[in-house]
């Protein structure tokens, strides 16, 4: 896929993985919709582009989950359609299943798959009625895999596979595509925002996400996998291979997962 002109949604697109692949896309000359809660960090992420006057902005909260309808049609708004749809917006956790309220888990479902899955609806009849588009989301190594303290995460990261894998399926005959992107650890603000037990932040940058890739480079890497028609695609060091070790030994990679340090 050529990226020029091509009209991208970008959910998340504050800070973080969002903004660099906004970064990344406007350098490749795509027209960009940027969306997240807060319109300043917006602007902000849309003035560091390449060529601002190609985006929009619209803000919105994917907690608001019923009312995402509204929102894809303002989107559409802009450039009168779009190629593709980057789900990247979510929140992440950091806390033992025992010290988790239940609000916790619901809210975290509630952003990172329904909200995820809520506006991917939005927008599907309009790739259907074009017969082209692309749904790229941004789950996690802890898609595949679960481990302590991310028990409502890797739920809802396990979740939107479910989902988004039948969708794949469903859509095939509208040339319609699905990627999945599966990053490990990320040099981004995901821990100091990351819910603890009873929803507040955790506002400290955990050792593993300090010693992740680059957002950048992650933004590189998805953009590549665009390109080549991925379906699915993981990102990162070596806890990559963690997908790997769990699928063809299961009590090993239990083992392992008990024993390494989330912090």
């Amino acid at each position: 896929m050529i990226f020029n002109d091509k009209v991208v949604w970008i959910t998340g697109a504050s800070s973080g993985i969002g903004r660099a692949i906004a970064l990344a896309l406007s350098n490749n000359h795509a027209k960009l919709i940027l969306s997240g809660r807060h319109e300043a960090e917006l602007l902000a992420t849309k003035n560091a582009c390449a060529h601002p006057l190609d985006i929009a902005i619209l803000p919105f909260d994917l907690a608001d989950y019923t009312n995402l309808k509204p929102i894809a049609h303002k989107a559409l708004a802009f450039f009168d359609h779009i190629d593709i749809l980057i789900n990247n917006g979510g929140i992440s956790q950091r806390a033992l299943v025992e010290e988790t309220d239940i609000l916790v888990d619901k809210r975290i479902m509630e952003v990172n798959y329904l909200g995820t899955v809520a506006l991917t609806k939005a927008l599907l009849p309009h790739f259907i009625e074009r017969k082209s588009g692309r749904f790229v989301v941004i789950s996690s190594v802890t898609g595949k895999i679960s481990t302590p303290l991310r028990s409502s995460y890797a739920a809802s990261k396990h979740a939107l596979h479910g989902f988004f894998d039948s969708l794949r399926a469903e859509v095939f005959k509208y040339n319609i595509q699905v990627t999945l992107i599966c990053p490990g650890f990320v040099q981004t603000k995901v821990s100091l925002n990351a819910l603890t037990g009873d929803g507040t932040p955790l506002n400290r940058m955990d050792n593993t996400t300090k010693n992740g890739v680059t957002a950048n480079y992650l933004a590189d890497k998805i953009l590549k996998a665009i390109r080549q028609n991925r379906q699915e695609v993981a990102i990162g060091h070596k806890e990559i291979y963690g997908i790997l070790i769990k699928r063809f030994f299961p009590k090993l990679a239990a083992k392992i997962i008990r024993k390494i340090d989330l912090n």
